[in-house]
Parts: structure tokens; sequence; C-alpha cells
């Protein structure tokens, strides 16, 4: 460091020069030990990043990871990015952003994420602010199997062009195979929201990302170390428990996050629908590198039809009934004529041969993994992760079906599956050992809470459990009876209230069971509780989410409009988290 010079007759009084030369000396003496750092001087033209947001709404995790990769692309080109699920960015923040790139799954029939319902509630009110100094983009995902294909990113990038907000590009829609377009788009997209244009060339396209180089595109083969029944004889269902081997994978996992799985499809429906097709295993198709057979098997979806092919069976059939659901816009009836019949059921519409092998190609869609909650703490397991699985059988119009994954695991996997870690951390344990929670998981959705009352004992956490089972029969249907029941001896789960709704004349399901203790669940709420929702989303978990409602209403005394903004403070708080399919 260079030492000023400080001229004799410089205006100091003694007192300052006194000080001023005890300060220079110490200054040499660091110096001279080599503890002066050098003080670059900045750059004439150098300017400050410019800041871009990277705003995530996400149920499975998907949209997260690549907000994130895309905030590590932002950097390396000279953005300060900054990453945010959508549910912690208020109106008052968002009004002060300037370049705000948007990632948004939909998830159900065209729903919002569940952490970015609220961001979309206000967003969407006459109080929303206006936007006219916002330049974005929206980066939408979504599965083009449903009605609602990317709805909730569509909904965004309306509502913020409304709002004033101008476009730094058009939207895209991303399918299930969404990596590739994706980090096309955030490619070209990045450059353009820098303030001057000066940014470095943009790097190779976003993926997202797993430290352990398995991904849904190259998943591990895992050995399946444990293939096991929980459900008991005469029940209803087939409920299994599967334990896989990660050793030499380096795969990770935290309870509370899902396992994908890629399934093969069963060869039986292949060999049937070749015969429908009028096409033998070794038939080759324009475009693809692998013949039918093994196309069919690992491939492509061949069990639930997409709109594509419905539409085209419909087009060539002549068949009144299908012709009459699927034009009278009805999408209730459509559904409900569709329940029951797979792929297969749709193409004996036609004579065999009545669609070509090649036609058929280019109205299915890849074949997708199936995501599972994990039912383990890698604490309880090292070296191994845990799944609770229902096989999806049944009988419709004269043959069996069966699920696609569901069944490979329990029938057809063997020894082995492929598997990769899809993180979840927006459905976690909280930070605070202390804390009561509440869980809420009929039949399999009592997977992650199997992982978080693990975790819980293996950190010695010393808060309240209390777990909401319930299935049909406790008989045949009360899954990992053993382990609860111990949970339940040594203190670990505090309380266990159990709903078996065929057990008796009047079912009791577990929303029945949460209002009956509804004065000691509030109690909780209040004193920090934690509230996790796991399970089908359509009827069970909106079944519990307005029991929750009822319940804070009745025992604190409010509106039902003062409940929704408690339990919508619960969800700002993470406090109220769901992990609902």
């Amino acid at each position: 460091m260079r030492i000023p010079y400080i001229p004799e007759d410089a205006p100091f009084s003694g007192d300052q020069r006194a000080w001023l030369s005890g300060f220079l000396a110490g200054l040499h003496s660091r110096q001279a030990m080599g503890l002066a750092a050098p003080v670059a001087a900045p750059a004439p033209d150098a300017r400050p990043a410019t800041v871009l947001h990277l705003l995530y709404g996400t149920q499975t995790g998907n949209a997260e990871a690549l907000a994130e990769d895309a905030a590590k692309q932002a950097r390396a080109m000279g953005f300060d990015a900054k990453v945010k699920p959508m549910d912690e960015v208020g109106m008052d923040a968002l009004a002060a952003m300037r370049r705000v790139i948007l990632v948004c799954s939909t998830y159900g029939e065209g729903e919002m994420p569940d952490n970015a319902q609220l961001f979309w509630e206000a967003l969407s009110a006459t109080t929303a602010p206006r936007l006219e100094e916002m330049q974005f983009a929206v980066l939408a995902l979504g599965d083009t199997g449903y009605d609602g294909f990317c709805r909730a990113g569509k909904l965004l990038d309306t509502r913020l062009e409304q709002l004033g907000a101008k476009r730094l590009a058009a939207r895209i829609d991303c399918d299930l195979d969404f990596e590739a377009p994706a980090g096309e788009w955030l490619a070209a997209t990045l450059p353009l929201a820098s303030d001057s244009g000066a940014v470095a060339p943009a790097q190779a396209p976003a993926a997202v990302s797993e430290k352990s180089g398995f991904s849904r595109k190259n998943p591990f083969p895992a050995r399946i170390a444990v293939n096991r029944l929980l459900s008991g004889k005469g029940s209803a269902k087939e409920i299994r428990h599967y334990e896989f081997d990660l050793a030499g994978s380096g795969l990770a996992y935290e309870a509370g996050d899902a396992l994908g799985v890629m399934p093969r499809n069963d060869p039986a429906l292949v060999a049937q629908l070749l015969a429908q097709l009028g096409a033998t295993p070794e038939t080759l198709v324009a475009g693809h590198d692998r013949p039918l057979g093994q196309l069919l098997a690992e491939g492509f979806e061949i069990v639930t039809p997409g709109r594509d092919l419905i539409a085209a069976v419909e087009a060539r059939a002549g068949h009144d009934e299908l012709s009459h659901v699927l034009h009278n816009g009805d999408r209730e009836a459509l559904d409900a004529w569709l329940w029951g019949r797979d792929t297969l059921d749709l193409l004996r519409l036609l004579p065999p041969g009545g669609i070509d092998a090649g036609s058929f190609m280019g109205l299915v869609k890849p074949l997708q993994h199936r995501a599972y909650s994990i039912s383990s703490s890698p604490k309880a397991h090292p070296g191994a992760v845990h799944l609770t699985v229902a096989s999806v059988r049944y009988e419709s119009h004269g043959r069996a079906h069966g699920g696609v994954c569901s069944t490979f695991l329990a029938d057809r996997a063997g020894e082995s599956a492929g598997i990769f870690v899809s993180p979840n951390r927006g459905f976690r344990l909280p930070a605070d050992d202390a804390a009561p929670v509440i869980m809420v998981g009929p039949g399999t959705g009592i997977a992650p809470f199997r992982a978080f009352l693990e975790e819980r004992q293996a950190r010695g956490a010393t808060g309240r459990n209390w777990l909401f089972f319930g299935d049909q029969h406790r008989a045949t249907d009360f899954i990992y009876d053993d382990e609860l029941s111990g949970m339940s001896r040594s203190g670990l789960l505090t309380r266990l209230d159990l709903a078996f709704s065929r057990d008796q004349a009047a079912k009791v399901y577990v929303q029945t069971r949460m209002r009956e203790n509804g004065k000691a669940l509030f109690a909780w709420l209040e004193e920090g509780g934690h509230f996790y929702v796991c399970g089908d989303a359509s009827r069970m978990a909106r079944d519990v989410d307005g029991a929750l409602h009822e319940i804070i209403a009745t025992h604190a005394g409010l509106t039902p409009e003062a409940a929704t903004e408690y339990v919508n403070g619960l969800k700002r708080e993470k406090r109220y988290l769901r992990d609902v399919y």
C-alpha cells in the first residue's frame, strides 16, 4: 500500500497531527509485515450489475430447480441474480423490481402451486400495484395431458401485462420434457434483461441440478433390496414397502423429498397394442432409431391416452358417444366416458390396423417418471431410500388394467429400477426441533410422515408430534401398525388419531378426527405448531383444508374471513405445508 506524504504546513491541530502520525506509523508497520492489503481503484467505467429477480412457483420442485439453475447462468453472465419463491414476495417488493423472470408450474386441473397461491391472490386483487417500470418474462411448466396446460403461467403472464409491466420475451409453455426448450429460452432471454446490454455470452442451456450426476434423464439403476406387502389379506388395496440400495450412486436426500422412478410398460399391453396396430416388435417407424416393440416398452406412454390421440381416434371411429362427449364442451362428461379406459380400449374402437404405427407414434408422448414421497429418513437408513406405494389394479371393459409404475415395481422391476431424487424444499420439518408438528396423512399419505418421525427421532427433537392416519379397515389397512404403535409407546408420537372409514356404519375420516379434537389442534397451532398434509389433492386435502378453517373459526372465535387470514398467515410463515397430488 502506498502511504501518502503529509506536508509540514498541512492545516492540522497538534492533537490531530499526533493522531495522524500514529495512524500512519501503524500503516507502515502493517505494510512491513505484509498485512496491509492493496486498495484497488475502481474502474473508471464500472457499472453496478443488473439485478435480476427469479421468482418461482412449484409443487414438486421442477420450477425451483430451473430458477436456481437460471440464476447460476445469470450470475456467470454478470447479473446480480436473486431467487425467491413467490409466496415470499409481497406486492410492495414486487413493485420495486425492474427485471423479473417468473418460473411457474401448474398442477391438478390448472391450479396454482401451493407456494404461488397467496402471491397470485394478491396480484389478481384490485389493490395490486401498477408495474409500469417492470420488464418480465414467464417460463411456464405443465402437462398437455390436462386441459389446464400451463394455466398458472398464462394467468401470471396476462396479469402482469394488465398491471403495466412490459415483456422481455414472449412466454414459453413447456410440456413434461421441459429441459431443452426451457434451457434454450433462458439462453435467449437472459441477455435481454441487462440494463446496458453488456453481459457475458450466454452459457449452455440450464438443466435441473443434480449433484450426483443422476437425474430423470439419467436415472441411477438402484438395487431393490426389499419389496414387501404392507396391506393385509382381504384388503381392497395393495400397498407395498420398497427399499432401494443407494450404494455407489452419490444420491442424497432429505426427509420431505420425493423419489423419481423410471418405469417400463407392461409387455402384455405392448403385445396387444402391436396386434391392434397391425405391427410387429421389429417394425421400424420413421424418425425413430429403435424398433417399435422397444419404443412401446421403454419410450412412450401407452396407458393414458392424450388429447391428440383421443381426437384422432374420434375422427376415424364414427363412435357417436365419443363424438358427443368430445364435442359438447363438457369436460366432466368426457372424463366420465374415459374413466377406466386406456389407450388400447380407445384403439379398439377402430378395426385392427385402423391407425398405422407411424401415425400412432406421432400421437403419444414420451414415457415419464413417477414421483413418490420418500418414506424414510437418511439418518435412520443411511445408504438406502424407502417408498410406500399403492399398486393400481382394476378390471374394466373386459380386461385387467394396471398402473404403469406401481405394477412395474410390484411385478416386473425384479432386482433394480432407475431412480433419482427430486428435492422438495417446500415440504420440510421446522428448523426448530422444539416446535410441535401436526401431520395428516391417510393411506400412502403417511409416507413422508414416517420419514419425518424417523428424522425427529434421529435428531433428538423435543417437539411434540401428532399424526392423523386412516384408511378403510383397521384389520387390513393399518400399514406400519407395529412401527406407529412403537412410536406411541416410546413417546415419539405424542398423539396418534386413527380414522378407519368402513369399520362402522357412519364413515369416519381424518377430517372427522380433526374436528373431534379441534380445541387441542388449535392450541397446538397457537403454541407454534406446524401443520402438514399429504395425499390426494382433489378430495382429502380439500376436505382437510375445510376442516382446518372450521376449527380455527370455532376455537378462535373468528369469522370465516378472519379464519382464512389466520390460515394464510400459517402459509406465509411456512407452518402449513402440503405434499399433494
